[in-house]
């Protein structure tokens, strides 16, 4: 099959070079094509057109990794300090990526004569990114699955919400979803586990050729298990198989997994000043520079300026590195589990234990699980990384009395949450919902699910207001203040509804059932 493919290669006259368009070096008008992948190209140029085309259009198809690797200074984007003598001299294509670290893959398959894996890993991209692999290995992201399949407490409000529900004599039952459902809900963020569970025969081009069948495919979630057992995917954010940069930086891909309510940052970024700023001048901004230059290249910033990229000034000085480990800029983690807290020290946050044993990073009475959380310092650390950027926009005294309001937002919705969690502890203590600890489950009634609003839905919504927005509608009547305060309300009339009844004997005795506390 091998030499068919090849022979067809010759006959068809393909040429193994690909043109080099503003692709930000000089050394030559095309960039060599391995054999290998030109025998991809052969069959795969017309069988996937739009694949092949992404590619050529990409940085790895323009420019050789021994070009990259020459380049000084900022502009350097390449991490690996070796590469492997293959790469150095062609373009990054098909072979490269899919057949590189083939032992590794459990779902390896004789393809055409050669040894090819579907999906690529961050360890196969660490071959010439092997700072940004390494980075993002530590970050939450990269743990995103696990940290939600690996916490019972998350998995049982994932029931109760993707779950299928029936109801039998007056009560409500949630089963588990099934893998099609999670696969393309929870887990299409979070990452599918890509398990290979057999193969199959297809009709192809060149005849029946046998395929694996992969589980959990396909899937860009950040915290995917692949086939090698590494997590997440770099596709996530740098979509196959154009692998821009450019995409990166707009905000639109983050849009993917971050529009809300439960982590509201796109809604809050298009209505906030910087996302108006973005919406009028953003076709003016070169998004492909590295380093980026504020103020030259772009003039408010993106997701990707303030978490993720590498900011130069003017002058050519760095303001902050690049970096795929997002916790690198972020003291606080604000969307609320229950409450906000500081980050957590270790990106597999299924191992935090709070004081009453729960997988929780806070106890139920709002402190924090403090061993497994970041120390002040590292806080202030990061505060500093993330308001250099802003400082190269705005001035201390802004920066400072923004940062003031932010951090004054966090006290004041988990406050809030508090209160909101002391009348869910007295409705437990009472019997009038059960929760997990008490055989049933924490999520699965109606009190239970308002008391979720407050802290999943309306505390987030603030807080993300406050952190990107500077406040305004989205804080208060867009999913804020408001109905943070009218939620509070209903558990606590109900909860008084459910006293004044047991007081006339209409519900006859409360079980006595304990609270969402370590039990005694």
């Amino acid at each position: 099959m091998r030499n068919l493919l090849i022979a067809g290669l010759l006959a068809g006259g393909i040429a193994g070079m690909v043109p080099l368009l503003n692709a930000g070096a000089t050394q030559s008008a095309a960039v060599p094509v391995s054999k290998d992948t030109q025998d991809c190209l052969f069959c795969h140029e017309d069988l996937h057109p739009g694949i092949v085309s992404a590619w050529r259009e990409s940085r790895h198809a323009r420019i050789t990794p021994g070009e990259a690797i020459q380049v000084k200074g900022l502009g350097l984007k390449v991490s690996s300090t070796e590469i492997p003598e293959q790469f150095l001299n062609v373009a990054v294509g098909c072979a490269e990526c899919h057949t590189q670290r083939s032992e590794a893959h459990s779902g390896t398959f004789d393809h055409g004569g050669y040894d090819v894996h579907t999906a690529v890993s961050p360890k196969d991209c660490a071959t010439c990114h092997a700072q940004e692999a390494d980075q993002f290995s530590r970050n939450l992201m990269a743990h995103a699955r696990g940290n939600l399949v690996n916490n019972p407490l998350y998995m049982d409000l994932a029931r109760t919400i993707e779950g299928r529900v029936a109801r039998a004599e007056q009560k409500l039952e949630f089963t588990p979803a099934d893998p099609l459902t999670q696969a393309e809900s929870c887990l299409h963020c979070h990452g599918t586990e890509l398990e290979v569970v057999g193969s199959e025969e297809r009709d192809t081009f060149h005849g029946g050729m046998e395929f694996p069948v992969v589980t959990g495919w396909p899937n860009q979630g950040v915290g995917r298990v692949n086939t090698d057992g590494s997590l997440g995917t770099c596709g996530a954010c740098h979509n196959r198989h154009q692998f821009s940069i450019e995409m990166a930086r707009q905000p639109y891909t983050c849009k993917k997994c971050h529009v809300g309510p439960d982590v509201p940052a796109y809604k809050v970024y298009s209505a906030s000043r910087h996302g108006n700023m973005f919406s009028t001048h953003g076709k003016e901004w070169d998004f492909k520079k590295v380093p980026w230059t504020v103020g030259e290249d772009f003039t408010a910033p993106t997701c990707a300026s303030c978490h993720v990229s590498l900011l130069a000034d003017a002058s050519g000085n760095e303001i902050a590195p690049r970096t795929h480990q997002m916790t690198d800029r972020l003291p606080w983690r604000i969307f609320g589990l229950i409450y906000a807290h500081p980050h957590p020290i270790s990106p597999d946050t299924s191992i935090i234990r709070n004081a009453d044993g729960l997988p929780l990073p806070t106890n139920l009475d709002g402190t924090f699980a403090g061993d497994f959380l970041i120390n002040a310092s590292t806080m202030a650390e990061r505060a500093e990384n993330m308001q250099k950027v802003c400082r190269s926009c705005h001035g201390s005294a802004w920066v400072n009395n923004f940062w003031e309001r932010f951090e004054n937002t966090i006290m004041t919705t988990n406050a809030a949450t508090l209160e909101a969690s002391r009348i869910m502890l007295d409705i437990w203590d009472k019997g009038y919902a059960v929760n997990h600890l008490a055989g049933g489950s924490p999520f699965d009634e109606a009190m239970e699910r308002r008391w979720s609003d407050v802290w999943l839905f309306y505390a987030n919504n603030i807080r993300f207001a406050s952190s990107m927005a500077g406040g305004g509608d989205y804080g208060v009547f867009a999913d804020g203040r408001y109905h943070i305060a009218q939620a509070i309300m209903e558990l606590n009339d109900w909860f008084a509804r459910q006293k004044a009844m047991d007081a006339l004997g209409n519900t006859g005795q409360p079980a006595s059932k304990p609270s969402l506390q370590k039990a005694k």
